[in-house]
Parts: structure tokens; C-alpha cells; sequence
């Protein structure tokens, strides 16, 4: 080695020792890193490269270090066959480093997808986390969301005051409103619905087969009266309105069912159309009754004038007789019917009314027994006088106590009762007897003049017309309730009045309605 060349050499040494220590020192720092986080693709290739540069440190420096020693130590030849193995190492080691790199573009693509899906699976744990840890307060909030929507549906079913059914789509009954037992006079303690058909609260099986028909064609029923059936065979008008419900996949359709009474309604629109009906009978009654009075009188005047100048016991007397108690009949209808037509102002007589049945009773109390009729009274000691019209409201007692009692024939129970409402200032009087009662379908006509259901000569036809009459010219109703074969019951409303004044108001807003 010559002394120009030493710092040449000594360059070579320094320099092969420090790349030996450089790669690998770089190797071991690049371990650390890959083993703080293994699935770093970026810290996996720098390990590979560091690899390969190590092995070309170990390669070039200690070939360039071994040759320098052959070298001086003067055995130069040797290195020779040794160095083609030196550089095949060094080409293999950068084939090595080469190939990483071109494999990493490839595998770093997917690295950057592996990233994007740990970051969406990342996301979603998190939310799902998040869930979790609020699934206690989510679940607590709905389940008070759907306690308070179950309680609002369930007060409006159970509160209702009309008839809510949810039946099957044959019409079985799956639940019904307390309103519902109510309404069919039944209660909910002692008996149950659930499972029977609605068809059987019906008071016609025609009603259900139009409901059903109407459901089954167009899904729902709106406003159809019907005749439910109350637990005492008595019939409620009623307004039915319901729909089909399908409900959810798989579950059986259901039927909802909104039934409404309105009976009263019913008996308000009755009233009004009767007294429709009984104000045009009155007017045209009248108009007939005066042009009929006139020519009865004269034939009565005549006849009478016949009769007193015929002799005694002659068959033409009798016939004349026979015409003046016919025409005197006569006369009797026109009079009932100019009371019925009349609206003369009533008397104002100040009576009790238990009185005044009492007074009524002392003409029919013999026959009464006679035909063993037994006469149940009970009177409200608190009702107050009143301003009446002692002569026909007597009347209208007389009339209803002697139908009452036609009614019962022989043997019977014939009850009058009284009753004061306080709170109304009103008087509620009560005739009703067990009596073969009176047909659903007269129950409209009964008010009108010359109706009648006893055989030819026991009736005019005008004892409830007029008692009608009078007792709206009082300011009061007359209502009946009937069934055949078990009775009737009349109820008469008066209205307790303190002046005329009082009595005229109400009577004006009667004829008014």
C-alpha cells in the first residue's frame, strides 16, 4: 500500500464500518416501530428494505474490507474467485429491495382499503357502542311513549259515552266499552260479551246483514240506524258507524264499531212532528166542527119542536127520541173537537195535583172494584200547589185513568204516582197500568183525533187528543211508553209556575217548537 493511497483506504474502512452500522442500526429502530404496530403496512416495508440494506452493508463492506486485507497482507489472488460472489449478493440485494417496492404499490392499495373499512367498522362501533350504552334510556323513553298513547286510546274506550265494539270479521265480539253494557242495560260485573256475536244485540238480523255487506263491499259503514236490543226486549234507535281494520301482516282483520243512542233524539224528532201533525188536524178540525155545529143545532131545534107536539108513547116519538140523542152524540164530538182545536187561555185555579186525582178517583173507584182492579197510589208529599186549570186537568185524569182502566179489563193493577223535581220545577204525574197495552205501530198515532183501538160505540177516538191539547196549553209534554201484552205507562211533565206570566212564557215556547 503506498502513501498516496492510505487515505483512500482509510476512507473505504471508516466508510464500509459506518454503513454496516448505519443499516443496522436503522434496522433496529424500524423493528421497534413494526412491533409497536404490527398491521402497519408502511412500517412492514421499511423493515423489508432495511433488511435488504443490511445484507448489502454486510456484502459490500466486508468484501471491500476483506479484499483491503488480502490486498496488504499481499495475497491479492485470493480475492479474485471471492469477488464474483460479493456482487451477486449486492445484485440480489437490490433485486430485493426492488421487488418490495413495486409489491408494496399493490399492497399499500389495499392497505388504504383495509384503513377504510377499520374506519367504517370503526364508526360503526362506535355507534353501536353508543347504542348500547343508551338502549336502557331509549327503550325506558319509548316504552313511556307507548304507555301514554295505550292510556289516552284506553281513557277515550273506557270513558266514551257511546258504544265502542271491536269485533272479528264474522261479527264476534273481541271488546266492548263500559259505555256499551251500559247502553244494552247490562253490567259488566255480571255478564260478559266477549266472544258473542253483535249480530245478537241487534233487534233485526236484516241490520247486520246490510252493516256487513256495506263493511264486506267498501271497508266501512257510516250513519246506518239500527234497533239495538235492550236487556228488557225493549228497542233503542241507534246510529252505527264502523270500519274494517287489517291490521298487521299476518293478523286477523278486525272491526271497529261506533254505535251512538239516539233514542231521545228520536223521541224529540217524534214530538215535534206530532205536534206538526196535531196543529194541522186542529186547524182543519175546527174549520169541519163549525160548519157541522150549525146544522146540527137546527136539526136538534127541530127535532125537539117534533117532539113536543107527538103523542105520548107513539112509535114516531121514540124515533124522534132516538134522532135527538144521536144528534146530542154529535154535538158531543164537535164540542171535544173545538176543545182540541181551541187554544183558549187555561184558568188559573191554585190546586195540589194529588188532590185532584183523588178527586177524579171517587168517580171511578167503585167501578174499579167491581171489576177487581187494584189502585196502587204514591204521591210526593213535597209537590207544591200549582196553577192549574182544575176543570181540565181533571179531564185529562179522567181520560187517562178510564183508558187505563179499559185497558185492564177485569183484575189488574192500575198505579198513580206523583213526583217533584226540584232542581227542574217540575211535577211528574204517572198513570200506568198491566193492561194489554198498545202495538209499536200505533204508538205514533195514539195523539191523533178519532184514533182508536176499542170496537165501534165504546170511543170517540178524542180523550187522548184533547188531553194532548191541554196539557200543551199548559206548558207541559204527555209522553208514553207501552209494550203489547204488558202495559202502558203515561207520564204528564207540568212545569211549576208562580205566576200567569210564567205560565203564558212556557206555553208560548211550547207552541213555538
Amino acid at each position: 500500500m503506498t502513501l498516496y493511497s492510505l487515505p483512500i483506504w482509510s476512507i473505504d474502512l471508516i466508510g464500509s464500518t459506518l454503513m454496516i452500522v448505519y443499516s443496522f442500526l436503522c434496522l433496529h429502530i424500524v423493528r421497534k416501530l413494526r412491533n409497536r404496530d404490527r398491521n402497519n403496512v408502511i412500517w412492514t416495508y421499511l423493515l423489508l428494505v432495511c433488511i435488504g440494506l443490511s445484507c448489502f452493508a454486510i456484502s459490500r463492506s466486508a468484501g471491500h474490507i476483506l479484499k483491503q486485507v488480502l490486498v496488504i497482507s499481499g495475497h491479492g489472488s485470493v480475492w479474485a474467485p471471492i469477488q464474483p460472489f460479493s456482487g451477486a449478493i449486492n445484485t440480489l440485494t437490490f433485486v430485493f429491495v426492488g421487488a418490495v417496492t413495486l409489491f408494496f404499490e399493490r399492497i399499500w392499495k389495499i392497505y388504504r382499503q383495509i384503513l377504510k373499512d377499520k374506519q367504517t367498522l370503526q364508526s360503526t362501533r362506535d355507534e353501536l357502542l353508543y347504542l348500547n350504552q343508551n338502549l336502557e334510556s331509549l327503550i325506558t323513553e319509548r316504552t313511556e311513549e307507548l304507555a301514554r298513547s295505550e292510556h289516552n286510546y284506553r281513557r277515550i274506550f273506557e270513558v266514551s259515552r257511546d258504544m265502542i265494539v271491536v269485533t272479528s270479521r264474522s261479527g264476534s265480539i273481541l271488546n266492548i266499552n263500559p259505555a256499551g253494557y251500559q247502553i244494552l242495560g247490562y253490567d259488566r260485573s255480571e255478564a260478559s260479551f266477549v266472544g258473542k256475536p253483535i249480530a245478537g244485540f241487534l233487534a233485526s238480523e236484516t241490520d247486520w246483514q246490510v252493516v256487513k255487506a256495506s263493511i264486506e263491499d267498501k271497508g266501512f259503514v257510516s250513519n246506518v240506524e239500527i234497533e239495538l236490543l235492550h236487556r228488557d226486549q225493549r228497542y233503542i234507535h241507534s246510529l252505527l258507524s264502523g270500519s274494517l281494520d287489517s291490521g298487521p301482516s299476518g293478523h286477523e282483520p278486525m272491526i271497529h264499531f261506533l254505535i251512538k243512542d239516539i233514542e231521545n233524539r228520536r223521541l224529540i224528532e217524534e214530538q215535534i212532528a206530532q205536534a206538526d201533525k196535531l196543529a194541522s188536524i186542529g186547524q182543519l178540525s175546527a174549520g169541519i166542527a163549525h160548519e157541522i155545529n150549525n146544522p146540527l143545532g137546527i136539526i136538534l131545534g127541530y127535532t125537539q119542536l117534533l117532539i113536543r107536539d107527538e103523542k105520548q108513547n107513539s112509535e114516531r116519538l121514540q124515533d124522534l127520541k132516538t134522532i135527538e140523542k144521536q144528534v146530542r152524540n154529535c154535538k158531543t164530538i164537535v164540542e171535544d173537537l173545538l176543545n182540541f182545536s181551541r187554544t183558549s187561555p187555561a184558568r188559573e185555579d191554585l190546586i195540589r195535583i194529588d188532590e185532584a186525582i183523588e178527586d177524579v178517583l171517587k168517580f171511578v173507584q167503585q167501578h174499579a172494584d167491581l171489576d177487581r182492579i187494584e189502585i196502587r197510589k204514591k204521591y210526593d208529599p213535597r209537590a207544591p200547589e200549582m196553577l192549574l186549570d182544575e176543570k181540565k186537568i181533571k179531564q185529562v185524569f179522567m181520560n187517562l185513568i178510564m183508558n187505563a182502566k179499559h185497558a185492564i179489563g177485569d183484575t189488574g193493577v192500575l198505579s198513580l204516582s206523583t213526583r217533584y223535581h226540584i232542581a227542574e220545577r217540575q211535577i211528574e204525574i204517572s198513570i200506568a197500568d198491566n193492561g194489554y197495552g198498545i202495538e209499536k205501530k200505533n204508538l205514533s198515532r195514539i195523539f191523533d183525533p178519532f184514533f182508536t183501538t176499542k170496537t165501534t160505540g165504546e170511543g170517540t177516538g178524542l180523550g187522548l187528543s184533547v188531553s194532548y191539547g191541554i196539557i200543551k196549553n199548559h206548558g207541559g209534554e204527555i209522553l208514553v211508553e207501552s209494550r203489547a201484552g204488558k202495559g202502558s205507562t203515561f207520564t204528564i211533565l207540568l212545569p211549576v209556575m208562580a205566576s200567569s206570566r210564567e205560565v203564558s212564557d212556557v206555553r208560548f215556547h211550547s207552541h213555538s217548537r
